[in-house]
C-alpha cells in the first residue's frame, strides 16, 4: 500500500468514526482530496487508491492535472474548484470543472451560467459563506446569504448545491463547532425557506470532526492525504 493510499484509508478511517460518534450516517458524508499543489502522480495514486473527488484551488494547474491523467477517464474522476475565483478566469472553470464551492457574489455566478457549455451537465456550485467575517477572507456574509442564494439558484446552467466556508483555524472542539453550526443554521434556513439543498462544505485535515458533528455532507481534506505542502 502506497503512502497516500494508506493516508487515504486512515482519513475515511477518521470520517467513519466522526460519523458514528455523532450519530451520523458515514455514507452521507463525502471526501473530497484538495490536491491543489501536489503533482498528477500523486492524484493518481489516490485515484487508483479509489478517491474520486479531487480539489484545486488554481485553474492552470487543475486543468494541467487532468490533461496528464486523462488515461484515468473510466474512474469518473470529479473536478472540484475550491479556490477564490477571479472574474477572468470563469470560461475556463465553467468550461471544465465540475463543482465550483467558492462562488461569493452574483457577478461570478452569471458568469459561470453563461459560459457554461450547453453540452456539459449543470455545474455544481456551493456559496462560499465568511462565517468568521474576516476582512482578508473571501466569502459572502452571512447576513446576504438568503438573497445570494435565491438568485444563483435562478440561474440556468448553475445547480445550487450548498454552502461552503472556511472559518478561522482554531484548535478547541468546541469554537470549532461554534463556527461550523452558525453555517448550518443559515443552511437549514434555506432549505426550510424552500431551497433544494443537499451540500453543506466544510471541515479539513485539523477539524474535519468537528464539522461532521455539525452536519458536514463534504470534508475537504488535503495534508491528511498528501503530506504537508511546500510553503516556500
Amino acid at each position: 500500500m502506497t503512502t497516500i493510499s494508506a493516508k487515504l484509508q486512515a482519513v475515511i478511517v477518521r470520517i467513519d468514526a466522526a460519523a458514528r460518534k455523532f450519530g451520523r450516517n458515514p455514507d452521507e458524508i463525502r471526501l473530497l482530496a484538495v490536491s491543489k499543489t501536489w503533482p498528477a502522480t500523486s492524484v493518481r495514486e489516490a485515484a487508483t487508491a479509489g478517491q474520486k473527488a479531487f480539489g484545486e484551488n488554481y485553474v492552470q494547474e487543475g486543468l494541467k492535472k487532468a490533461a496528464e491523467l486523462v488515461d484515468l477517464a473510466e474512474l469518473g474522476l470529479e473536478w472540484h474548484f475550491i479556490g477564490p475565483l477571479q472574474s477572468n478566469k470563469t470560461r475556463q472553470v465553467a468550461g471544465f470543472f465540475d463543482w465550483v464551492h467558492s462562488v461569493d457574489r452574483l457577478q461570478i455566478a452569471e458568469r459561470l451560467a453563461e459560459q457554461r457549455p450547453d453540452g456539459l451537465p449543470s455545474l455544481q456550485v456551493c456559496l462560499q459563506v465568511n462565517v468568521s467575517g474576516e476582512a482578508s477572507k473571501s466569502g459572502v456574509a452571512v447576513a446576504e446569504v438568503p438573497f445570494l442564494a435565491r438568485q444563483v439558484a435562478s440561474l440556468p446552467r448553475l445547480k445550487l448545491r450548498g454552502l461552503m466556508a472556511i472559518p478561522a483555524p482554531v484548535d478547541d472542539f468546541a469554537q470549532q463547532r461554534q463556527a461550523f453550526a452558525q453555517l448550518r443554521e443559515t443552511y437549514e434556513q434555506l432549505k426550510g425557506d424552500g431551497l433544494l439543498l443537499d451540500t453543506l462544505s466544510i471541515g479539513m485535515s485539523h477539524d474535519l470532526e468537528a464539522a461532521i458533528a455539525e452536519g458536514a455532507t463534504m470534508v475537504r481534506v488535503g495534508s491528511a492525504i498528501f503530506g504537508e505542502r511546500n510553503r516556500t
